[in-house]
């Protein structure tokens, strides 16, 4: 096991398999490369009776398994298959397994996430299979008090943990160089490095705005429906997120387009040149980071089954919308001091019927801003979905 990554536990993962191992005979875990699967289905499996690990980029586990049925049917307990996608065969063979009434094995799937490894898991293995989605160290993991470095690092393991800003700026783009050489050919791009690097830098610069796909594509000098390819392949492999508009029967004009943010913010910030903090501090787009940082962080706490920004024409807008226990929130990001309501929060309110807003900001106090609107620190966003008391 990877010492150095294994420092941090991940117990709300490990729940989560846990739950998922028990319900059904396989487990696909899937994220990106570097964050932490291996080592998470390593943790698990040593707490396991019984475990058995496959690595599929090694040519040994590789050319054990060309025989799949015979090799797995005979083990018993937590079986691990890593990068799974290598061998696609493998998922035919575990259908048959995970049906047979005196299999005694349990399966965990470990893979880069693509929409390609999507579909043929989902579509082979329907009824059969769990799916874990598995990204870098967020607050709760780390302890709200390091926000900062989480912030300016990202939550890759590697990056996060580094021994300096200098370490992990040099660990990022090094990721950034694999995956442009080797992922994202894999994934179906079939373009120059240099080319995908501009594609991607393209979109750091245009990290919390929405999409305009023919703006990107003449940069590129491509079509809009390759750059829309391009950009679903990249939010595919979780490196970025399309968060969708909102939209309900309402008089006004509604903006349509899903806005783009970057996964995880170490990346952003390497492919915009910003090794630390204080060149962060200067950048113009410090707070479309901050809005893109905070954003993931309540995601990951809240795990709605759905979220949306809400827009309207007239320049009305609302960062983040979700459902929740039956309750509509609604959440804003700002990167002040002392965040005050604004023209837009009061809209928001009143024309989505919002339950409570909150206004994430990098301050140190939670204070009311209105009885249904409350100021709150990152560092105290475990109490999302638990609306202030108000004097």
């Amino acid at each position: 096991m990877d010492i150095i990554v294994a420092m941090i536990e991940r117990p709300a993962y490990k729940k989560q398999l846990s739950e998922c191992v028990r319900r059904s005979p396989v487990t696909a875990l899937l994220g990106p490369r570097q964050c932490g699967k291996t080592t998470l289905a390593r943790m698990f499996g040593d707490d396991a009776k019984e475990a058995t690990y496959f690595d599929l980029e090694s040519e040994n586990d590789f050319q054990r398994l060309q025989s799949p049925e015979l090799i797995l049917g005979r083990l018993a307990g937590l079986v691990v298959l890593d990068e799974a996608q290598i061998m696609p065969s493998l998922f035919k063979t575990l259908r048959v397994l995970a049906d047979r009434p005196q299999n005694k094995a349990r399966f965990i799937i470990l893979g880069s996430a693509s929409p390609q490894l999507v579909q043929n898991v989902s579509e082979t293995l329907a009824g059969r299979i769990e799916f874990i989605e598995l990204t870098g160290f967020g607050l709760e993991e780390i302890g709200a008090a390091s926000w900062e470095k989480l912030w300016v690092r990202g939550g890759f393991p590697r990056s996060f943990l580094a021994g300096s800003d200098e370490d992990s700026s040099a660990w990022r783009e090094g990721f950034i160089r694999t995956f442009l050489e080797r992922d994202i050919p894999q994934l179906g791009i079939s373009i120059p490095y240099t080319a995908m690097r501009r594609f991607w830098t393209m979109l750091a610069h245009v990290h919390g705005q929405t999409l305009n796909a023919s703006e990107l594509a003449r940069s590129m000098g491509i079509s809009d429906k390759t750059a829309r390819s391009h950009l679903d392949i990249l939010t595919g492999a979780f490196m970025i997120r399309q968060l969708q508009p909102w939209h309900e029967n309402l008089r006004k004009r509604q903006v349509k387009a899903p806005k783009i943010y970057f996964r995880d913010s170490g990346l952003l910030h390497s492919l915009l040149s910003l090794p630390d903090f204080h060149c962060l501090s200067g950048h113009p787009r410090l707070g479309a980071s901050w809005e893109g940082f905070a954003l993931e962080q309540i995601l990951r706490i809240v795990q709605p089954s759905e979220a949306y920004f809400w827009g309207t024409h007239n320049r009305a807008e609302l960062d983040l919308f979700f459902l929740h226990k039956g309750k509509r929130f609604g959440v804003e990001f700002k990167f002040t001091e002392a965040p005050k309501i604004t023209k837009s929060m009061q809209t928001a309110l009143i024309d989505l019927g919002l339950d409570h807003l909150w206004v994430i900001y990098p301050g140190e106090h939670t204070y009311p801003l209105h009885d249904k609107i409350t100021a709150l620190p990152l560092q105290n966003v475990l109490q999302i979905g638990k609306p202030a008391k108000q004097k």
